[in-house]
């Protein structure tokens, strides 16, 4: 199943406050597309997005904040 592509021109983009200064870990998402989560490397911004289910992030997170 293919859908539209979606344009992250407009992206606001927010760093992990787990990623650190060292250039490793750099993990950054936007917050402003209904439904999804797009994550990208924060080292490759003009390199690829992936893009999350917002539901499934959810999880992913809930997720990590159990294991901490």
């Amino acid at each position: 199943m293919r859908h539209a592509p979606v344009d992250l021109s407009t992206a606001h983009w927010h760093k992990s406050s787990y990623s650190n200064s060292n250039g490793g870990e750099c993990v950054e998402v936007a917050a402003d597309f209904p439904g999804l989560v797009p994550v990208r490397d924060s080292k490759n911004p003009h390199g690829p997005a992936l893009l999350i289910p917002a539901a499934a992030w959810t999880a992913f997170v809930g997720s990590l904040k159990r294991r901490s």
